[in-house]
């Protein structure tokens, strides 16, 4: 199984009584058996897509002769990680039908392959294949150059630059690069429906910068360059940002929607509605018929494998979900201006349009999600207020006069955590986790426990006496006893 990016198998031969131009005949001739298309030959070598199976996924085949020796290339189309096994068996399918002709066919029906083709190749000075290997410096200017805006490959490197920006300026404040902790996401930018409900909409797009440990970004990252590379040249600039900005937003929306309690960050989202975009674009006559009939059951095959991934949680499925179907909407809206380039009116138009379309159902579902979550956290803060101020009793200097006393205690003290309690049933309306419940019980409990205790203080600072003192002791512990159930409650719950 190859893992790279993209996954690969090479395999080298050597020539054995045979030439370089009948070795070329013969494996054109069966590559053509395997059912595989031949998109490209020279007197060097082809190039071809293994055909649309079970096994395979229209994986590009490259085979390249130098002197005596053939260098045997299968690569994916798709940006996946893993090939389990495809690429290897790929080559090994072509060896063995190359081995199988080479004993079949006499030198002379060889001869005459050579003859036939060879007028149907590209020369070698015209060829791609016979350009010299890159070297390590090439290889790492070619590196940089993915981060680097050229036309054609303009938008895609600054996307690259400034969700790799973030986060390095993220790392160098403090947030950890590996896991970084729900608070940080949430002070950056990342979706959450509690807070993001709360008049903070912005949210919904500026999560799709933000990534949860260089990992996650390292993966986004590679997959952002991929789809960039293929589709930034076939929509252009405006076209490029607009889709990956708002297939964001569509990704936002749908994680916002189906989530309660999840942080959503990343641009996975937007990714996969560039690939929508792209897959609605494969299923027209903008792309060349051979690269697009590969490429369009490989990706097909790519995204189908990370949402079945994604059903095993962990990953918000709900974003990419959305994000693909506001790309695959977008791209087929995008197709008329692209059938008609010179048009700029109908581009642009396009774009307004969607955009609209987009922020006004955006704003629709925004509006009317309910947000029983960010109520009850508003409600918290009531009952720490109020907590706070049922607790002012124990700060009295000693030498408080009794009325005084008297007053903070009832007035102040009891009245507030009866209040506390009306607030508690409160949260019954709303439709909260089991947790939160489970905690909801526990500070009814505390509240209760505080009222019974502040009743007998006031007894005991009425009567000026101390009867009472081993009944509010007892008291005490088991409101410690709850502090303490709630503690544990709030760090099973990190």
């Amino acid at each position: 199984m190859a893992i790279g990016f993209p996954p690969k198998h090479i395999h080298e031969l050597l020539l054995d009584n045979i030439t370089p131009q009948q070795f070329l005949a013969i494996a054109i001739e069966s590559a053509t058996r395997l059912g595989w298309s031949i998109s490209y030959a020279s007197e060097t070598g082809f190039i071809a897509f293994t055909k649309i199976s079970f096994r395979s996924w229209g994986e590009e085949i490259t085979v390249k002769i130098s002197d005596h020796t053939v260098n045997l290339r299968s690569e994916n189309q798709g940006s996946g990680l893993m090939d389990w096994g495809r690429n290897e068996r790929n080559i090994e399918g072509l060896i063995a039908q190359i081995d199988e002709l080479k004993s079949m066919l006499s030198p002379e029906k060889i001869d005459n392959m050579v003859v036939e083709l060879s007028p149907n190749l590209i020369p070698k000075e015209d060829d791609i294949l016979s350009k010299e290997p890159t070297s390590l410096k090439e290889k790492f200017n070619e590196f940089l150059s993915v981060f680097i805006p050229i036309d054609g490959y303009f938008v895609t490197p600054i996307l690259l630059n400034i969700n790799i920006l973030i986060f390095i300026i993220m790392a160098l404040t403090g947030v950890n690069i590996i896991a970084p902790d729900g608070e940080s996401l949430i002070r950056w930018g990342a979706n959450f429906r509690p807070v993001t409900l709360e008049g903070e909409g912005w949210r919904l797009l500026t999560n799709c910068f933000l990534h949860i440990g260089i990992f996650h970004l390292a993966m986004n990252m590679y997959a952002l360059a991929y789809i960039g590379l293929l589709l930034e040249p076939h929509l252009g600039k405006t076209r490029f940002i607009s889709g990956y900005l708002l297939t964001g937003i569509t990704a936002s929306v749908a994680s916002l929607w189906w989530h309660d309690l999840t942080i959503s960050a990343g641009a996975s989202g937007a990714i996969f509605g560039l690939y929508g975009v792209f897959l609605a674009m494969l299923t027209t006559s903008l792309i060349e018929e051979t690269t697009r009939k590969a490429l369009l059951t490989s990706i097909t095959l790519f995204v189908g494998y990370n949402l079945v991934i994604g059903l095993k949680g962990g990953i918000d499925n709900a974003a990419h979900i959305g994000g693909l179907l506001g790309g695959i909407v977008i791209g087929y809206a995008f197709i008329p201006s692209l059938k008609q380039p010179e048009s700029e009116h109908l581009k642009l138009s396009t774009i307004a349009l969607l955009t609209a379309l987009i922020f006004s159902g955006s704003f629709f579902i925004y509006k009317n999600l309910p947000n029983d979550i960010g109520e009850y956290d508003k409600k918290v803060r009531q009952f720490v207020s109020m907590e706070s101020m049922a607790l002012e009793f124990y700060s009295l200097p000693a030498d408080t006069p009794k009325d005084k006393k008297l007053y903070a205690i009832k007035d102040r003290g009891i009245y507030y955590w009866q209040e506390n309690i009306k607030l508690i049933n409160s949260f019954e309306k709303l439709d909260l986790p089991v947790e939160i419940k489970t905690k909801n019980n526990l500070l009814k409990d505390y509240c209760e426990l505080r009222i019974k205790s502040y009743q007998l203080i006031y007894k005991a600072v009425a009567e000026e006496t101390d009867r009472y003192e081993g009944q509010i002791n007892a008291l005490d512990k088991k409101i410690e006893t709850v502090i303490n159930d709630l503690r544990a409650l709030q760090e099973k719950s990190k």
